[in-house]
């Protein structure tokens, strides 16, 4: 059986990359700073005891969908769906396509983000491509196709105009879980080992993001950041397939539990 994207998509190709990772807080910041996201991400989940699940329910599914069996891909989507119709509340509901296309649109542009940071650069061709291609993702996940801008360059607009007065702000409980998220309570981790994460998630966020979050940003952390975006793209190069990527050409990819 094949699954819905091919193993030469420039879907695969990029979310193979387990260094795609250190973007997942980028994500999360990006989809708390819409309040409604932010309301039921509290509201209905575990989210402030263990932060991080929702990073790796989001990346086990999304592998399922990109890499899994057709069967497999379907099943995942139809999980997702089942798990967001059961989510409302007062003013939101997480079926609301807006609220899905901007929670899609923050793993399409973090991805982007991330795999030219870290692994390597694309050409206008293949983000154009990444981008057309996500578009089934998101359908799947009850996005209606007239929803998405039409292009790379008209989503890169909606990101932009959605930061820069949309529906995105800041909010004081945004700023209560964005903490969560970059210093996670992790048993038997001290909280100095988030460090870097936080340096990394803190220098691939949208400037306007960083600032109305009020992270840090001096002279430390930037050379830090610029350390990282130098040391990272090599030690990728350097990495053995059998670490680096996941999973593997050819392996099949079960339904998460």
């Amino acid at each position: 059986m094949t699954g819905i994207y091919t193993e030469d998509s420039i879907t695969r190709r990029i979310n193979r990359e387990n260094i795609l990772l250190l973007g997942g807080g980028r994500a999360l910041l990006m989809q708390l700073a819409h309040p409604k996201v932010a309301a039921g991400v509290d509201d209905h989940s575990d989210f402030r005891r263990h932060p991080i699940r929702r990073l790796r329910r989001t990346v086990h599914m999304t592998m399922a969908i990109v890499f899994g069996e057709r069967e497999t891909a379907l099943a995942a989507a139809r999980a997702v769906n089942q798990v967001h119709a059961r989510i409302r509340g007062e003013d939101y509901r997480a079926l609301d396509p807006d609220l899905l296309l901007w929670v899609h649109a923050t793993l399409v542009d973090s991805a982007l983000v991330t795999y030219e940071t870290f692994v390597q650069g694309l050409t206008a061709s293949d983000r154009e491509d990444f981008y057309q291609e996500s578009k089934l993702l998101g359908e799947l996940l009850g996005i209606p196709r007239d929803r998405f801008p039409g292009t790379l360059s008209d989503f890169e607009r909606y990101v932009q105009g959605m930061i820069h007065g949309g529906e995105v702000r800041v909010s004081p409980r945004a700023k209560e879980l964005a903490r969560l998220v970059l210093r996670p309570r992790l048993r038997l981790v001290p909280g100095p080992v988030m460090v870097p994460f936080e340096v990394v998630t803190t220098g691939l966020l949208p400037i306007q993001l960083r600032d109305d979050y009020g992270l840090a940003w001096g002279r430390r952390q930037q050379q830090a950041f610029r350390l990282a975006v130098a040391a990272v793209p090599r030690i990728v190069a350097l990495t053995p397939p059998v670490i680096r990527v996941w999973p593997l050409p050819g392996r099949s990819v079960p339904l998460p539990g």
